[in-house]
């Protein structure tokens, strides 16, 4: 006669499937350590939308001294220019010294970018410049190296079925972070020194906020510390006892899962050995593409030169409230995305996402033909670049960051992450330096047209190649590159059997 009980049942049912059963607690666990390992983040947020509040002080200051206008330019570019390195660097940190300790170095070094901000010289323009400069090359590669470290977090520690949910943190995270700086440049608008202040202060907390995080259990398996990841597991799955079945299904999971990646690899396997293998090559492709779709559409153009678009798009309100207002929206439709991810997936808002954007930008385009400002239909272009707003960050602004930090093999997932910001960011300082002088070119018009255009385009590639990431294991994703089981039909089971 068996002696078995349901529990011990549902426990062995769920060991065989390698991932461990989701309870109350565990949820609990791991939403407020990537909500914890995200904080971080905020900081990198406050960072991009720091030069909308600094630069009319800068250049126009009565109480100090001002850059010119050549110097202001730097200013504000040269943190694009330095994301790229910073996000190769976050490949290295997290294969190197794993999540936690990179998360550590993003806030150590934003503190060092505010604190030279915060005490720049008042006196001596020729100082202030080079302080500047310095500060911004410094938290620009702390915002490079911020887009993937909390994501990749996330996706390890989390349950499949949080997992799309969590992962969205980062983009709402910076999405914070920029609202932040808008509204305390809106509340000390002549003293950008106090802002800088306030956000070194912040990053501080941030700083003593990651002492208690636990590690990834998948990255400590990965540098053959199977104790250390059990330990870890434990605590992340919100179980007590030793030698627990789920435990050790889990942890036997994720070393077969790096032991496969190890045994196809030569003694001296290179990064660009291992870029050759399908479940590292087709990801990154597709990331990649996924990346270009996002930046050529205008999503960045909008973030970065909020106010000045704002007056070429026609909107009749003031350009930094209009900024405020885009930064709004944006956290705002990100919670809202962290919740539809969850229930349709990756795919569908995706669609949606292109769609919408293409929508939004032909409208502006027809509106820069038929001017609007003088007319009763003066809110359609605010109504335009907030309806823009809200669709990208529904699909094309959120989903690539998000699903980078799945679709990669634990082995390789920090460098390849890392190469796909690297390239992600490249593409921004393309489209952002070549903005002004395409307007300047081919006017708003044409410019508008060629954003609805690449969203246009960017719906094609989400259609025939995206793939659909929900409720999939980190294993599904990676088996399915591989050449393996169907992403699809498995998580379809999968989801059923939740």
């Amino acid at each position: 006669m068996s002696t078995e009980t349901p529990a011990n049942k549902a426990a062995e049912a769920s060991a065989s499937s390698g991932i461990t059963k989701l309870t109350k607690r565990a949820a609990i666990t791991q939403i407020l350590a990537a909500v914890v390992a995200n904080i971080t983040i905020i900081s990198s947020g406050m960072g991009i939308g720091f030069p909308s509040i600094a630069m009319m002080e800068l250049t126009n200051s009565t109480t100090s001294v001002v850059l010119s206008e050549s110097e202001a330019s730097w200013f504000a570019s040269i943190t694009s220019i330095m994301c790229p390195f910073g996000g190769l660097l976050s490949g290295y940190l997290l294969d190197k010294v794993g999540r936690k300790r990179t998360l550590y170095c993003i806030n150590i070094i934003s503190v060092v970018s505010w604190a030279i901000m915060s005490f720049a010289s008042r006196t001596d323009a020729s100082v202030l410049f080079v302080e500047l400069i310095v500060a911004r090359v410094i938290i620009g590669i702390a915002i490079g190296l911020s887009s993937t470290p909390a994501s990749v977090y996330a996706a390890e520690v989390a349950h499949p079925r949080l997992r799309g949910r969590l992962t969205l943190l980062t983009a709402g995270c910076t999405g914070i972070g920029m609202l932040s700086v808008y509204s305390l440049g809106y509340m000390f608008k002549e003293d950008w020194r106090y802002v800088c202040t306030i956000c070194g202060v912040f990053t501080g907390v941030s700083l003593i906020t990651v002492i208690p995080l636990p590690e990834s259990p998948s990255w400590l398996v990965g540098k053959r510390r199977p104790q250390d990841a059990e330990r870890y597991l434990k605590v992340i799955r919100a179980i007590k006892e030793d030698n627990h079945p789920e435990i050790k299904a889990e942890i036997k999971s994720l070393e077969e899962n790096v032991a496969r990646f190890r045994s196809s690899e030569t003694k001296k396997s290179s990064k660009l050995v291992q870029l050759k293998k399908p479940e590292v090559y087709k990801p990154l492709s597709i990331m990649c593409i996924f990346f270009l779709f996002q930046q050529f559409s205008g999503i960045f153009v909008i973030i970065v030169y909020a106010a000045s678009f704002s007056v070429e798009a026609g909107v009749a309100i003031d350009p930094f409230l209009s900024a405020v207002l885009v930064g709004l929206t944006r956290v705002l439709t990100t919670i809202l995305m962290s919740f539809i991810s969850d229930k349709f997936g990756r795919r569908p808002p995706a669609l949606f996402s292109g769609f919408g954007m293409a929508c939004c930008m032909f409208g502006l385009a027809a509106c820069a033909v038929f001017p609007v400002a003088d007319t009763q239909y003066n809110w359609i272009p605010t109504a335009l670049l907030v309806a823009f707003i809200f669709t990208a960050t529904l699909g094309f602004l959120t989903l690539p960051f998000s699903m980078n930090a799945e679709v990669y093999p634990t082995k390789i997932r920090g460098f390849a992450s890392g190469l796909t910001i690297f390239f992600g960011y490249t593409m921004s300082f393309v489209i952002l330096k070549s903005y002004p002088t395409m307007v300047s070119a081919i006017g708003n018009e044409n410019v508008f047209l060629f954003f609805g255009l690449v969203s246009l385009l960017g719906i094609v590639f989400v259609y025939f190649f995206l793939p659909e990431t929900k409720g999939r294991t980190l294993q599904d994703i990676e088996d399915y590159f591989r050449g393996g089981k169907s992403v699809t039909s498995d998580g379809d089971k999968q989801d059923s059997g939740a």
